[in-house]
């Protein structure tokens, strides 16, 4: 890539199974935008001085993925709403004087997703979401944006479930319970927003809190979504959905934010879904 190349780049750690340096060519590519995107892997302890040397070097816009993404809200002077709500950022933009705009796509890009590519109208379902984490915060505000009748919050710490229902401050529909709490109740969503799939662990969850007709979406995709995906599946879950979607619509959300136009998902995301 020629050094005139605008450069962007993501931030985690680890970070070289990343899929955002092919997406955000692939976008570019599409719209004749001449850009190179790189990977950063910065240890937390890095992190902080490894993202202002990068915007200081002429960087027009970082990713920011885990375990980094709080550490990315802190680092900013100006935070979108969607950021402020979540206390994360995955989105960092330079502005003047060497100072940093925070936002989050994660929950826009789960909406953009779930609603448009796989045309569930998200009005008037019972959710429940699994987690209570960075992702899972993004999830649960854009679900009560998109209009679910009510959220259903369970964590294996239940505290963080608490901190989570009381941020959002809606009791009427917003409520946590038990993890193992959860016999009698029924659900036409079920949201994984938790690292079982990565980290280890079953999902020991009363295959009754399902209806004959609900989805299950997993944020995670691939190998990682096979303990949810096989739950889902053996108590009967219509569809299962995985977050290739998403995270290629939330990368969509940061690139028309730095470049003023939306690409055209559905090219990439059919790409990628020949591999995962």
């Amino acid at each position: 890539m020629s050094a005139e190349a605008h450069r962007y780049a993501v931030f985690g750690h680890p970070i070289a199974h990343s899929l955002s340096p092919e997406i955000h060519g692939s976008f570019a590519a599409q719209l004749g935008i001449h850009l190179s995107y790189e990977t950063i892997d910065a240890a937390p302890g890095d992190f902080a001085a490894a993202v202002r040397r990068f915007f200081a070097d002429g960087g027009l816009g970082a990713n920011v993925t885990l375990p980094h993404k709080e550490a990315a809200f802190a680092l900013a002077s100006e935070h979108s709403e969607a950021a402020a709500r979540v206390g994360a950022a995955n989105t960092l933009t330079p502005l003047v004087g060497g100072k940093l705009h925070a936002h989050n796509t994660d929950g826009s890009g789960f909406v953009r997703d779930i609603t448009e590519r796989h045309s569930l109208d998200l009005r008037g379902h019972d959710a429940l979401l699994l987690g209570a984490g960075g992702a899972a915060k993004a999830v649960a505000w854009a679900l009560l944006d998109a209009g679910v009748q009510t959220l259903t919050i369970v964590n294996r710490t239940p505290e963080r479930a608490d901190q989570l229902a009381d941020a959002i401050g809606d009791p009427a529909r917003c409520h946590t319970r038990y993890w193992d709490g959860l016999d009698g109740e029924c659900f036409d969503l079920v949201v994984n927003a938790t690292s079982i799939g990565v980290t280890g662990g079953s999902f020991d969850l009363p295959m009754s809190i399902l209806q004959d007709h609900s989805t299950c979406y997993d944020l995670c995709y691939g190998a990682a979504a096979a303990s949810f995906k096989g739950w889902a599946t053996a108590a009967g879950a219509r569809y299962f959905r995985d977050g290739l979607g998403m995270l290629v619509e939330q990368a969509a959300d940061a690139f028309e934010r730095w470049h003023g136009t939306r690409p055209d998902t559905d090219p990439v995301y059919n790409a990628l879904r020949q591999r995962f």
